[in-house]
């Protein structure tokens, strides 16, 4: 997702827009898949979800070649988000409730760099031409569409540290969320000691 996107910001060509999104397509899938999967036993496939998830993505691919419309993209990244997010909430309500920090973190940045995206859209005009008015720092702090890419792309770190968490959760390891520097999240864990 992040070459992707890169390539379409350096070129803004379709080709490299297609580079960009069709990937979040795709790695959202298998960010369903694994939370769906996450309460299973080792080396088990669920063909059916696995399938399904094959065949969404190839519909959306295939729908979204021929209309190019990008709220047909939207929406359908859309659905896989919220699709995360409902079973996000479950795991967070009902099985692992202590991890409710975790999850909601990661889905509170998520949703703020998705409120920054809409704004930027929104008012596009009237944030250049504030930008035009103010001292470059300032001017900075307002390009909210880069603030989409980082906050995106750190709340979906934060979410593959809640979906590992909760998978070696479930294996029986002792995950623990570390930070490197003091600031920066990781799981490290142990397998259980045998006697």
């Amino acid at each position: 997702v992040g070459m992707g996107s890169w390539c379409f910001h350096m070129t803004l060509k379709y080709e490299m827009q297609l580079l960009d999104e069709l990937p979040m397509i795709y790695s959202c899938c298998i960010f369903v898949y694994c939370m769906f999967e996450c309460f299973k036993i080792k080396n088990s496939v669920n063909y059916h979800l696995l399938f399904t998830l094959v065949l969404f993505s190839l519909i959306v691919t295939t729908v979204y070649l021929k209309v190019k419309e990008p709220i047909f993209h939207q929406v359908m990244y859309g659905m896989l988000v919220f699709t995360l997010v409902l079973r996000s909430i479950y795991i967070v309500t009902w099985v692992y409730p202590w991890l409710r920090g975790l999850g909601y973190t990661s889905l509170g940045i998520f949703l703020l760099g998705f409120l920054f995206w809409n704004i930027d859209n929104i008012f596009c005009d009237s944030l250049r031409n504030f930008r035009k008015k103010v001292p470059p720092i300032i001017g900075i702090t307002t390009q909210f569409h880069a603030w989409w890419h980082i906050l995106t792309g750190l709340g979906s770190y934060l979410h593959i540290l809640f979906s590992l968490y909760t998978r070696t959760l479930y294996l029986r390891y002792r995950p623990k969320v570390k930070f490197i520097f003091g600031i920066w999240p990781v799981i490290l864990f142990e397998p259980l000691r045998k006697h």
